[in-house]
């Protein structure tokens, strides 16, 4: 058998020399690690049904008029065997046989039998080997191929190799072209930057030739061109940038430079305005000079023509922006302005002004007149001037107070001291009222300031922040209400002291209870009351019957009434402490004089001090408030709501406790609060008028009882076979006695005890108020006959049961002669 020929190695492989042994899979494995997909499966499948079919070995070729196959050959030759010679084959059929395979010499031995017949074996051998041959030949051709291929694929790879080293090559030489043209934009761009930003830095200093230029130009009209603004606003800025800027080459000489043109500028303003101020007040003078001159032209002159000039308000305005800037240039060009202004207004308005004032007749006119008509002249004039320098100005504010003050001064002068000789308190309270209904709508307007307690009072101790949005009059009439308040509370302390603490009582001021009983009557139709104008502070339903107080009651809430509503609260507070107090003490002492005076003594001077007392504690309580709470006190009651708090929160007979009620104390007796003081005289009253009305009807029995318990005290124990005296064998204290001391109980409530009721009801009036008093003398009467009704009924075994009254029965009694 022929050598199947070895293909030719692929170049550029190297053969292995030693094989590495391979790992080793099974069936499963290979097919776990490695699954084929559908398309291989399918060419497996193609690939067994091919090699299926096995091609047949290469056939002799022999000539078409012999047999296709020559016949097989008898191989028993090989193995020893001796076949029997075939027969011979004839010359004739011999010479047709041209086949390689054919023995070109007839088989005569057996030896030539053998080498013929090994030729045949090899040619089978050779033939059925064919198709290997063929396919390593096709092998063969296909790795010539694909070195072919390969060198092909590298002969490429070399080209391309070659273009992408010059691409990048031209790639490199691009970039390097454009970073090159980028690096001569910015650099053109910086330039240009700085060009600019020189250029900027120069319009600074450039802008002084040309402010300079329009500087030097002649006339006084330059002002007003429309160029001249847009000027000082440039220079303004280069002032500013230049002060930014100072480390600039010769930026300070240039600063100075400019500072020269803005207070050139602002100089020229300012004399423009004047010329032209002075220029308009000298036709206004004039004009005014002329005869008949009505009130409605003076103030077209005044107001109306001065307004014609307010064109150089934008000039003003520059003026007073620039001097806030550059105040220690400019701010005496402003001054000066403002001093012209004033001079020029102050100059046409003083004849005027003191014309008017001579109108009102100030020695002879009423003070409340000659301040109501004085003080609302003032404020329109004020007001006039505060809107007409609002037009030219918007700053300024003190002068143009200063100037409004001299104004006023004017009035003032004649005004000041009518006010602090004025002797009449009602006067002087009229005069604040027109002085605070002035200054009440200006106060109301101020939104930064806290409410008020329902007063018109004025606080000046803050200063208050003035512009040119709203004038303020009471800054104006500050002084005046100051001189107003300061007279009026030294008047009132002349009064307090005068009417109330020296007060010395008339007769008909201790006529009671007869002044009581006339002022029930009725009043006639025809009688007129007298105007009293009063607080709203004191018009209280509890406070009416003010001809019934003692005069010193009336002159204590007249005098606080005046003053509540116009002098401040610490000071009014104050007064009111010392009014209330003095007060009360002409009440203490002038109820001893009518306890002097009156037929019952006790009871008449203790039931006008309780009177009043409660309603001066009353007033005092509407006194008790703080400045800055505008609640209303919820502890302020009427007259019976103060008696009973003092009366009903006891059960003994107003013990000191109770006081805690009232806010004070316990055991303070020396508080110096003046409604503690009427507090400790309102107890000491009641106490009295509870003691008087119960003795009458119970002493007779509380001097019985006191005599049984001292017999009964006094009781010796006598020796075995003596009998100790019987309490009912006594004279004084037999069942007649005790009878007759009942029925004189009887008696003397029947009399007493309602006529002392019906002077309760004369002096506090209130039932509920009298009822407080009542209960409690009620209950002293029931304590005292009690302890008489408990000794006879022991007394006399039970037999004076039927005859005295029960607790039920005495209290039912007692209210039905009360009522």
């Amino acid at each position: 058998m022929s050598k199947t020929p070895t293909p030719h190695r692929r170049a550029g492989i190297p053969a292995t020399s030693t094989p590495r042994p391979k790992p080793q899979f099974t069936i499963e494995e290979w097919e776990a690690k490695a699954p084929l997909s559908d398309l291989a499966l399918k060419s497996v499948a193609v690939v067994k049904t091919a090699s299926e079919k096995t091609p047949l070995p290469l056939k002799i070729s022999i000539n078409e008029d012999e047999p296709s196959r020559p016949s097989t050959p008898n191989l028993r030759g090989k193995v020893g065997l001796v076949s029997r010679p075939s027969t011979p084959v004839p010359t004739s059929t011999r010479q047709f046989v041209s086949h390689a395979l054919h023995p070109k010499q007839p088989v005569q031995t057996p030896q030539q039998f053998y080498d013929w017949f090994a030729q045949i074996d090899k040619s089978v051998a050779h033939s059925q080997e064919a198709h290997f041959r063929a396919h390593v030949a096709v092998v063969s051709e296909h790795l010539n191929t694909a070195d072919t291929l390969i060198e092909r694929i590298d002969e490429i790879e070399r080209e391309v190799g070659g273009l992408l080293e010059g691409w990048r090559s031209v790639e490199d030489g691009g970039k390097n072209l454009k970073d090159a043209c980028e690096r001569l934009l910015e650099e053109r761009d910086r330039l240009l930057e700085l060009t600019d930003e020189i250029g900027a830095r120069l319009e600074y200093f450039q802008e002084l030739e040309h402010a300079t230029r329009m500087l030097n130009h002649p006339g006084e009209s330059l002002v007003l061109q429309t160029d001249f603004l847009y000027m000082v606003e440039r220079v303004d800025i280069c002032i500013d940038y230049l002060k930014a800027h100072r480390y600039y080459k010769e930026a300070e000489i240039y600063l100075l430079r400019f500072q020269q043109c803005m207070t050139r500028a602002m100089t020229l303003i300012r004399m423009f305005f004047v010329g032209s101020l002075r220029a308009l007040t000298a036709d206004v003078s004039r004009r005014l000079s002329e005869k008949d001159v009505s009130s409605t032209a003076q103030m077209h002159l005044l107001y109306t023509r001065f307004r014609s000039v307010s064109q150089l308000s934008p000039l003003l305005r520059e003026l007073e922006r620039r001097a806030e800037a550059h105040p220690e240039d400019l701010s005496a060009l402003l001054s000066e302005c403002h001093s012209a202004y004033f001079a020029a207004r102050k100059g046409l308005l003083v004849g005027r002004l003191m014309e008017e004032i001579r109108g009102l007749d100030p020695a002879h006119t009423e003070l409340v007149e000659l301040t109501n008509a004085g003080c609302s002249y003032l404020k329109h004039l004020c007001t006039d001037e505060f809107n007409l320098y609002r037009e030219f100005f918007n700053s300024g504010e003190d002068q143009l107070y200063t100037y409004l003050e001299n104004l006023c001064d004017y009035l003032y002068d004649d005004l000041r001291p009518r006010i602090l000789h004025e002797t009449r308190l009602t006067t002087l309270c009229e005069v604040c009222t027109v002085l605070q209904a002035l200054m009440v709508l200006d106060v109301a307007e101020l939104p930064e300031e806290p409410p008020d307690d329902g007063n018109l009072i004025v606080d000046f101790d803050q200063p208050k922040s003035k512009g040119l949005e709203q004038l303020h009059i009471s800054h104006l009439l500050q002084m005046v209400l100051q001189d107003a308040q300061t007279r009026l509370f030294f008047k009132a302390q002349s009064v307090i002291q005068a009417e109330i603490r020296y007060y010395t009582p008339k007769p008909e001021d201790l006529a009671y209870p007869d002044k009581l009983v006339t002022a029930r009557k009725p009043v006639s139709q025809y009688e007129i009351k007298e105007k009293d104008s009063v607080s709203q502070l004191f018009q209280l339903p509890s406070l009416d019957k003010k001809e019934t107080w003692f005069p010193t009651l009336q002159k204590t809430v007249w005098v606080l009434s005046q003053l509540h509503d116009f002098v401040k609260p610490v000071i009014f507070e104050d007064i009111a402490h010392e009014a209330v107090s003095f007060c009360r003490q002409s009440l203490v002492t002038s109820s001893t004089l009518v306890e002097q005076r009156s037929s019952t003594g006790v009871l008449d001077g203790q039931l006008f001090l309780v009177r009043h007392l409660l309603i001066l504690k009353e007033v005092a309580n509407n006194l008790d408030y703080t400045p800055k709470d505008t609640e209303p006190r919820s502890d302020i009651g009427g007259v019976t709501d103060t008696l009973a708090s003092v009366l009903n929160r006891t059960t003994a007979l107003l013990p000191d406790a109770l006081f805690a009620s009232l806010g004070m104390p316990r055991g303070h007796d020396t508080f110096s609060d003046s409604r503690h003081d009427i507090d400790q005289d309102l107890k000491r009253a009641c106490q009295e008028i509870i003691s008087f009305c119960a003795r009458l009807p119970c002493d007779p029995l509380r001097e019985w009882v006191d005599r049984v318990q001292a017999f009964n005290d006094a009781r010796i124990p006598f020796s075995s076979g003596q009998q100790a005296p019987l309490l009912t064998e006594q004279e004084w204290a037999k069942r007649a006695i005790a009878e007759n001391l009942h029925q004189v109980f009887i008696e003397t409530c029947e009399r007493d005890l309602r006529s002392f009721v019906t002077k309760l009801r004369l002096y506090l009036e209130d039932d509920r108020t009298v009822s407080v008093l009542v209960t409690h003398i009620e209950e002293a009467i029931i304590d005292a006959y009690l302890k008489f009704r408990n000794v006879v009924w022991n007394m006399y075994a039970g037999a004076m049961k039927t005859v005295v009254f029960s607790q039920d029965g005495l209290r039912d009694y007692l209210k039905g002669i009360c009522k």
